[in-house]
């Protein structure tokens, strides 16, 4: 599949912009850490759009994301790559180094959109690393994130949270800015 079909199913089954933007930063974090590992970036970077496109049809834990493999089976999504979507989901088996990246940068992304959209300039590239930790100390803010996840995540993975995790999804999402609407736009 190339990248524009994924599009295509993104815009075709989810109407809301922040999911939307949600799925691209994750697409634009798994190309990152494909990049770093060496993997098919394209590939990882499918994975990463269209993970949650069948959120807003079926937007319980106990249909997405399984609901949706058929629809990407006859769109033509190698089934490696719908396996892998398969795992973010709370019955999936991480099993392969992709699967692990998916499920450790879903929920982080949603963390530093949040610290991003509550800074003064709206934008993502005023953001540090230093920024999201002082968040992420704060239990009450973005509260829907699962913290424990991430770092449980993180370990699984055989990275640090804060020296190369965080730093290398927030470069990722600095680099879209204006794709995400996080480049203060909105202010």
């Amino acid at each position: 599949m190339q990248r524009d079909q994924a599009w295509g199913i993104v815009t075709e089954f989810v109407q809301s912009d922040s999911l939307r933007k949600h799925m691209l930063s994750v697409e634009y974090a798994m190309r990152a850490y494909a990049e770093h590992y060496g993997e098919d970036v394209n590939s990882w970077g499918l994975v990463g759009l269209l993970h949650d496109f069948d959120w807003e049809i079926h937007p319980t834990l106990n249909q997405h994301p399984m609901d949706g493999a058929p629809i990407l089976r006859e769109r033509g999504l190698a089934e490696e790559d719908i396996r892998t979507i398969l795992s973010h989901g709370p019955f999936g088996e991480r099993v392969t180094l992709r699967d692990k990246v998916l499920i450790a940068v879903d929920e982080l992304t949603g963390l530093i959109t949040a610290v991003a959209l509550v800074r003064p300039s709206k934008d993502i590239r005023d953001v540090e690393t230093k920024s999201i930790r002082k968040k992420w100390r704060d239990k009450t803010f973005a509260a829907g994130v699962d913290h424990a996840e991430i770092e449980h995540h993180c370990d699984d993975l055989g990275v640090d949270l804060w020296e190369f995790h965080v730093p290398l999804v927030l470069r990722a999402m600095q680099d879209h800015a204006q794709e995400l609407g996080l480049d203060g736009s909105l202010v």
